[in-house]
Parts: structure tokens; sequence; C-alpha cells
């Protein structure tokens, strides 16, 4: 679980009564789609005739692009986590980063489940004694791609949900 039970209204709309605007929605589920298809082929290795990851992510991004509405983004991810449901490890941890990315166009919070998927899945592939210098330079790959607009907002997020999120944002 990787949303808070009190939900930050930084993180919500403002025409649903927050402070998230229209543009920093679409920069956070940029960054998310970001997130999700740098760890992308460690879905594919495993299921290369499986769309549904890949077409989550192309979904974050129409949705930005206003070519699909909300609804057919967020199906999309719903169907990319479908496709991780019989998997382990790092495929599966991809298949949720790229279902969390699509999410974020329903829900702005998702945009830390699919960067921590991403650093789970980098974690997993990782033998085990990298996996912790694995998950902390995807760490500070994702940050480097942060949008300076929403860089401090996400930020403060990772340190506020970073229990939630699996201590992903550690380093």
């Amino acid at each position: 679980m990787i949303l808070s039970e009190v939900r930050d209204p930084r993180l919500i709309t403002i025409r649903r009564g927050g402070a998230l605007t229209d543009a920093d929605h679409h920069r956070l589920a940029l960054w998310a789609a970001t997130c999700a298809e740098h760890v992308l082929a460690l879905f594919e290795l495993a299921r290369p005739d499986d769309p549904r990851p890949r077409g989550a992510i192309a979904a974050a991004r129409r949705w930005v692009a206003d070519e699909i509405p909300m609804m057919q983004a967020r199906a999309a991810g719903g169907h990319a986590m479908g496709a991780a449901r019989d998997l382990r490890g790092a495929p599966r941890f991809a298949a949720y980063a790229a279902g969390q990315a699509a999410a974020v166009t329903h829900v702005a919070d998702h945009d830390l489940g699919a960067a921590a998927y991403a650093i789970k899945a980098v974690r997993a592939a990782a033998p085990a004694a990298d996996a912790v210098a694995a998950g902390r330079a995807e760490c500070r790959w994702q940050q480097r791609r942060l949008p300076v607009e929403v860089r401090d907002l996400v930020l403060d997020d990772q340190r506020l949900r970073n229990h939630l999120c699996w201590w992903a944002f550690d380093g």
C-alpha cells in the first residue's frame, strides 16, 4: 500500500479541492512513465509477447497529450498490473511500475508507486550483494529526471511516504 490514509492536498488537483495544477499532474504522470519505462525490459525479457505494461506507459503519455480520457489510461494500468500476477521478482515489479504510472492519471499519488516499484525491480534483478547499491543508483537516476516544477514536492513526498513504499527512497 503506497497511499497514505490522509491524502496530501498538494497531490490533489485544484478541481478536487487540492493544490495540484493540471500541468504539474501531467509532469508527475510523465515522470512516473519515465521511471516505469526505465525498467520495462525486465518485464519484457520474461514476457516479450505481453504488451500490457508497455501499453500502460503509453497510455499515461497519451493522457498527458489529451489523446485519451483518464478512465482509459487507468484501465490500461489495471491491465499492466494483471500482467504481473503470476510473475515474481523483477518482471513482476516492472509490470507493477507500469501499472502505477498509468494510475497517476487518476490519482497523482501513484507517481511514487511507479518509482518505488521500479527501484524494487532493479534491486530484484541485481545480484544479492549489489541489490542495495543498484536500488540507490536507480533512485538517483529517477531523481535526476524530476521536472524542476515538481522536484521539491516529490522529494518531500518520498520522505513522507518512504515507509509506505518499502523504504525504496533510502540513500
